[in-house]
């Protein structure tokens, strides 16, 4: 009784079928490059392992008993799965396959998605099938997301001293200090330094880049950690405080923002491409990776 089909089994069950399909232990011997003893001794074995015959040979000719026509039908289906297991295993091997989670940081600039987009754009003309989820938060949740294994990647400005995690830079980003309409400095032909020291600013509780500011003053009522909070303390005409150029921009084409000292208070700020050294890429990630540098390179 056949309990495992091992690789003599396989190698016995393809004489069978090429006997079967040449017409008998004589016509196989040239197809099998073997003389005829040694077939009928192979397919002798093969009944001793099933059990049972599988063919009538003799003066009458050469025949498949009624459990060797179920044997032929099941073996040429157990070859046929193996022919797209082969197949599919292969496919597999040359295919990007898995999930990704990619962070990105708020409010980034049309041209900085614009090269996101390009990005996966090349990924999706790979031979992949990846589900990928783009998350979009501060850089206070895109980087405990990343030390908590809930992303793969993530774009944003980091501290740089969570050393679990490795950076990579992109580009740069620039930041001024705004005021809005209907603040006193708004309409002020010149601002000083003593201007901005007595205004109320709008604090960033988490801001990786507030020790890199060149304006540090104070004091503060107003605290957010998104831009979009920030925009709307300053455009309430009682707070100044730092904005994304590219956030401002269309707020000062209409005359509602105004850039405070911008030669003396601006500056730029990295992005980075950020993953947790720790945690072995996939392939997919690497790919996906490259294709991020890439397209920030071109």
């Amino acid at each position: 009784m056949l309990s495992q089909v091992r690789d003599l089994d396989l190698q016995l069950l393809r004489l069978f079928v090429c006997v079967v399909e040449s017409g008998g232990f004589s016509a196989a011997q040239g197809e099998l490059g073997i003389g005829q003893s040694t077939i009928s001794t192979q397919m002798a074995k093969l009944e001793t392992r099933l059990g049972f015959r599988l063919c009538e040979r003799g003066k009458a000719g050469f025949s498949l008993t009624p459990k060797g026509e179920q044997v032929l039908a099941a073996t040429r289906k157990l070859f046929g799965a193996i022919e797209t297991f082969k197949g599919e295993a292969q496919g597999m091997a040359d295919k990007l396959l898995g999930e990704l989670s990619i962070g990105l940081s708020e409010s980034l600039d049309a041209g900085v998605l614009q090269r996101v987009a390009a990005a996966i754009g090349r990924f999706r003309q790979r031979n992949q099938a990846v589900q990928i989820e783009l998350i979009s938060a501060t850089p206070a949740e895109l980087e405990r997301r990343l030390l908590q294994d809930q992303l793969h990647l993530a774009i944003g400005y980091f501290s740089g001293n969570q050393t679990a995690l490795e950076h990579q830079p992109l580009f740069d980003e620039q930041q001024s200090l705004y005021c809005a309409q209907g603040h006193p400095l708004f309409t002020r032909a010149r601002v000083s330094r003593a201007d901005l020291d007595a205004c109320d600013r709008v604090l960033h509780p988490y801001r990786f880049i507030s020790l890199d500011e060149p304006y540090q003053g104070c004091p503060s009522s107003a605290r957010c950690e998104q831009v979009e909070g920030s925009l709307a303390f300053i455009l309430s005409g009682a707070h100044i405080g730092y904005l994304p150029q590219h956030v401002a921009a269309p707020w000062v084409a209409n005359g509602l923002l105004r850039a405070l000292l911008p030669d003396e208070v601006s500056f730029a700020v990295q992005f980075r491409l950020t993953r947790h050294r720790g945690r072995q890429p996939s392939e997919a990630q690497q790919a996906l990776q490259a294709d991020l540098l890439a397209s920030f390179a071109d």
